[in-house]
């Protein structure tokens, strides 16, 4: 009988470890929230195997920890193992381990595997860990521990949470899979209703809309009686299709219509109620069906064409506004043409005068605004040219105020400009545009007897200009669409009201954007004046590092014995480098070409070129930036060959060192008779071979045949000594530095002494 009892124990114990364990698993499978899954897995965990407190670790896809939570600790605790710097560590380096970690003894474990240093909130002495594998891959790892010395897991303990953690796994990719597919479809249906395309789906059996995204409700909302349903309003509705077929919905019920399965592709449709409110749309009809082919949904987009239509419009009105602008001109010259041809017409020479000045005006005036529509067109596709070069902005504004007056502008203008202003990178021309385009606009849309301000301060990487006009405003409704292209308003008064937006402002947006700066207009409301401001950048300031003399190489000229003459040519545009490179190797030079001003300064060392042609504005840079920079490390000649041709650019190129500049277009016969001029300065800037003898005492320096002689004995002279002595008798009477007979015998740039 004792030995039955026992048997009977013996069985108890693993049947109500079987009953805890079912009971476990219908626990973690009562929720699909993936946090209430994870603490319920983990308490039960506890439970099951009589365990202090745990810890699970969850991985996501790439092996990263995902999820980290405790149990068995007291919200204390919990902050405090939190908060432990090694403890993630620890357990990242234990879901390495494939199978399940028992131990007696934790702190002696970790010490053994050369783990960090772990000292948990609380004692755990004993530690059982198993890996929770969903379909062989890892998701995650349960820890769980005992506190009192002594206390140790069993293997039934183990084999215990080995089986539950298989249950769990099942749980978790289930619980992620459900949180997976919620996310997909939240994130489905907040696409469609943030789209900027209506959808709607009905239930084609009854009829009834299952569901409007937010671009549906609008459009509708257009046709919908204030406080009456979207259902009320299908009953009203009249739908005219592209071949003209109305379709009234109330007599012909829309699950009768939707049962048909008609598919429609970009069909034009117009949507209209009984008081004559209508909207055009392209729509777009699929049918759902069942497996038995019977239609059981209709999923419809729309899309409004109100937009396309006002755009059209605004199409419409500039193509009369350049027809009309166009035609007022082609007036006045054909009129003043014809006077001129009149052979009935006397005309002194003042009255001729005349009649050609009208006729040249007019011309201008058609040019201008061909030339803005064509700079509305490229703005349009991206491809306003550009080409910044360092400004200051008080001649940017200046040009800007001469032309307002020049154009018989009559208001006061005040201008406040911030204290050294850096200069800004800007096509003189295109920013001179804007600032004229906005002077004019406030002059248009103020009294004469107003002040306009012109104020400028730097903020940040850029300088900010602002136009300030004391006029007839601009209303809240009219701020966001000013820039639009080709939008204005359809009569004056309330172009005055808008503050306008024609192309001149369009103009001035597409501009400003090219230039990598921004615009905007700002007003208090009509009568109040407006604020437009614009943005452009400073110039960067160019980063050179000093040059030691071992990078400085011997000047070129002085190998020019070679028959090879070496050009290097910099130039970003592909056909001045093609033009030159051609130019070159006609008259027997060597060009070398680069666009890239970084690689240049390669090129000088290794190509070792006899003059440098380069071109004053490059990507990046600017070409006197770059020229100090050869000149840093080599005694070449420099010739700039560029498109400006300012006395003020000319003058600091020459300041700086340039040998000559040339200003396109040019001619290949200049190209070449500039460049041999500059080498045989470069080569014999004294004209040595072409002077006298120099003869000081019993001194004698022949310097065509390059000899010296002393009481007329010839003297054995280094090519360095023979430099030195001619740069000494040249220069006789003069004062010459260190520093020069540095540079002009050794080729040196500093006071280090090269022997």
């Amino acid at each position: 009988m004792k030995k039955t009892d026992e048997r009977d124990q013996q069985t108890e114990v693993p049947r109500n470890r079987l009953s805890q364990l079912s009971e476990a698993t219908l626990r973690i499978n009562e929720s699909l929230d993936l946090d209430t899954v994870l603490q319920e897995i983990l308490d039960s965990a506890r439970s099951l195997t009589d365990a202090r407190y745990g810890v699970i670790v969850t991985l996501d896809d790439k092996g990263q920890v995902e999820d980290f939570l405790a149990s068995g600790l007291t919200d204390e605790e919990t902050q405090q193992l939190f908060a432990m710097p090694k403890a993630l560590k620890i357990f990242e380096n234990l879901t390495t381990i494939p199978g399940p970690l028992r131990v007696s003894d934790f702190a002696s474990y970790t010490r053994a595997q050369d783990l960090p240093e772990f000292r948990p909130p609380t004692q755990m002495s004993a530690c059982l860990g198993v890996p929770i594998r969903h379909r062989g891959v890892g998701v995650g790892n349960i820890y769980l521990g005992k506190s009192e010395p002594g206390q140790e897991f069993t293997l039934e303990d183990e084999d215990t949470l080995v089986m539950f953690a298989s249950q769990a796994a099942l749980v978790i990719g289930n619980v992620r899979r459900y949180r997976d597919e919620r996310r997909a479809r939240v994130d489905l249906e907040t696409l469609i209703d943030t789209s900027p395309v209506g959808v709607v789906v009905l239930d084609a059996r009854t009829g009834v809309p299952v569901s409007f995204n937010r671009e549906s409700r609008r459009i509708i909302g257009s046709l919908q009686t204030p406080g009456s349903p979207v259902e009320q309003l299908l009953d009203v509705i009249t739908v005219r299709r592209a071949d003209g077929r109305e379709i009234a919905l109330n007599e012909f019920p829309l699950e009768q219509v939707l049962s048909t399965g008609e598919t429609v592709r970009a069909e034009e449709i117009v949507l209209q109620v009984p008081d004559g409110r209508s909207v055009t749309t392209v729509v777009n009809a699929t049918p759902i069906r069942s497996q038995d082919g019977e239609v059981e949904s209709v999923v419809i987009t729309l899309q409004d064409m109100t937009p396309l239509e006002e755009l059209e419009r605004l199409r419409a009105d500039l193509l009369g506004m350049v027809s009309h602008e166009l035609r007022v001109p082609l007036t006045s010259i054909k009129g003043s043409a014809m006077t001129l041809l009149d052979d009935s017409s006397d005309l002194d020479p003042a009255e001729l005068r005349q009649f050609l000045q009208i006729i040249v005006n007019q011309v201008d005036q058609m040019r201008k605004l061909i030339a803005s529509l064509l700079d509305v067109a490229r703005i349009e596709t991206g491809t306003l040219p550009v080409s910044p070069e360092p400004a200051e902005v008080a001649t940017l504004v200046d040009r800007a105020r001469n032309t307002f007056l020049s154009g018989g502008g009559r208001h006061d203008l005040d201008f406040d400009f911030a204290l050294d202003l850096p200069p800004v990178m800007a096509d003189q021309q295109r920013i001179v545009q804007v600032l004229s385009n906005l002077l004019s606009n406030a002059a248009k849309h103020s009294l004469e007897s107003s002040v306009i301000r012109v104020t400028a301060v730097q903020k940040d990487l850029h300088v900010e200009i602002s136009i300030t006009d004391e006029g007839t405003g601009i209303s809240a409704e009219r701020l966001p669409h000013l820039f639009r292209k080709f939008s204005r308003t359809d009569d004056e008064d309330e172009a005055r009201q808008s503050g306008g937006s024609g192309l001149g402002l369009a103009i001035c947006k597409g501009t400003v954007e090219a230039h990598g700066g921004r615009i905007w207009a700002e007003s208090d409301g009509l009568g109040q004046g407006a604020r437009f401001t614009f943005t452009i950048p400073v110039v960067e300031e160019a980063e050179t590092g000093a040059t030691t003399p071992s990078t400085r190489r011997a000047t070129p000229s002085r190998q020019t014995a070679s028959k090879e003459v070496r050009i290097l040519v910099v130039d970003d545009d592909p056909q001045a480098l093609k033009y030159a490179r051609d130019a070159l190797a006609k008259a027997n030079f060597t060009p070398i070409v680069t666009a890239d001003p970084e690689e240049v300064l390669i090129l000088i060392e290794e190509k070792e070129p006899h003059l440098v042609l380069l071109d004053l504005v490059l990507p990046g840079t600017d070409g006197i930036t770059l020229m100090e920079n050869i000149l840093g490390i080599a005694d070449v000649p420099i010739i700039f060959v560029s498109a400006y041709g300012k006395d003020q650019i000319i003058a600091e190129a020459f300041e700086k060192g340039a040998s000559d500049y040339i200003v396109k277009p040019f001619s290949p016969t200049e190209l070449v008779a500039r460049i041999r001029a500059a080498l045989r300065r470069q080569t014999d800037p004294y004209q040595i071979e072409s002077l006298e003898p120099y003869v000081l005492g019993d001194l004698t320096i022949d310097y065509a045949e390059r000899c010296v002689t002393v009481a007329g004995q010839p003297v054995e002279l280094t090519a360095t000594e023979y430099e030195l002595l001619c740069e000494l008798s040249v220069n006789a009477g003069r004062v010459l530095t260190y520093d020069r007979l540095l540079r002009r015998v050794w080729g040196q740039t500093d006071s280090k002494k090269p022997f």
